[in-house]
Order: C-alpha cells, then sequence, then structure tokens
C-alpha cells in the first residue's frame, strides 16, 4: 500500500490520501490492480462502479517508467476484468489533465474518446480536465493486452 501511495506523490500534485487506498481496497465494486517489476510496484489502477457509472478513478506509473507501456498494461487488464465480472456494463468514463497529452493518447488508444471539459477541475496548477468516455458496446478489441 505504502509503495503505490509513493507513486501517487511522485506523480500528482494533489495525490490521494493513503485512507483513500484504503476505502478503494475494502470497497467491493473497484478493480484495484499493481504493476510489479521485479519486486517492486511500478505502477497501479483503480476503477470503481458507483451505482450505474464505472469510472477510471486513478491510474500512475512511476516517472522513471512512465512510456513504457505499463500504463496501458494496467489499463487493459483492468478493462478484461470488468469486462469479464461486470459485462453489462456499458460506459466507463475517466477525468485527464487537458495538458497530459501522453494519457490522452492512451485512453484514445484504447477506445475512449472526448465527450466534455470540467473546467477548472484540477489545481495545482488550476487546470481544465477533459471528460472521456468508452463505450463497451463498441469493438473495444483495442483493449486486449498490446
Amino acid at each position: 500500500m505504502l509503495q503505490v501511495y509513493e507513486i501517487a506523490k511522485q506523480c500528482f500534485t494533489t495525490p490521494w490520501q493513503l485512507r483513500s487506498f484504503e476505502y478503494e481496497l475494502e470497497n467491493r465494486d473497484a478493480i484495484l490492480k499493481v504493476a510489479v517489476l521485479n519486486v517492486e510496484i511500478v505502477g497501479y489502477i483503480c476503477v470503481r462502479s458507483i451505482l450505474d457509472v464505472t469510472h477510471v478513478m486513478d491510474v500512475a506509473v512511476t516517472p522513471r517508467l512512465k512510456r513504457t507501456g505499463i500504463g496501458g498494461l494496467l489499463l487493459s487488464n483492468a478493462l478484461q476484468e470488468l469486462r469479464r465480472v461486470s459485462p453489462d456494463i456499458n460506459l466507463i468514463t475517466l477525468e485527464v489533465r487537458e495538458s497530459n497529452i501522453a494519457a490522452v493518447k492512451l485512453y484514445e488508444k484504447y477506445g475512449f474518446r472526448e465527450i466534455g471539459r470540467r473546467r477548472g477541475y484540477y489545481t495545482k496548477p488550476i487546470e481544465d480536465a477533459l471528460i472521456m468516455e468508452l463505450d463497451m458496446n463498441e469493438d473495444n478489441s483495442s483493449f486486449i493486452f498490446h
């Protein structure tokens, strides 16, 4: 748990608190995955269904391993598990910093498309969030491992 928390602190200006990770671990509607290289946790993802909405809550990869495919593997694996355990889920949403072009491109690669914007959503610095959505009913074979 502490390794995941440390990755969040390295990657985000306003990271989740440790108790947020603990809450998600206990939540039966959440899918949490970690990427392990040798014996070190190097990335994580949290996806959760809240009522009729499924949302990618948080994704991060340790800075020294960004753009190595780990984020894509985490996303792909979480989407495949979601499809297996909750086949009735139709849409998945997420927010991403407008300036995080690498993340936007990753999400687009896996079938997400921009559907809106949340003005001033992020702080430190203040920035808009792009709202992205994945329609699980479309042909999303792109989220099979790459």
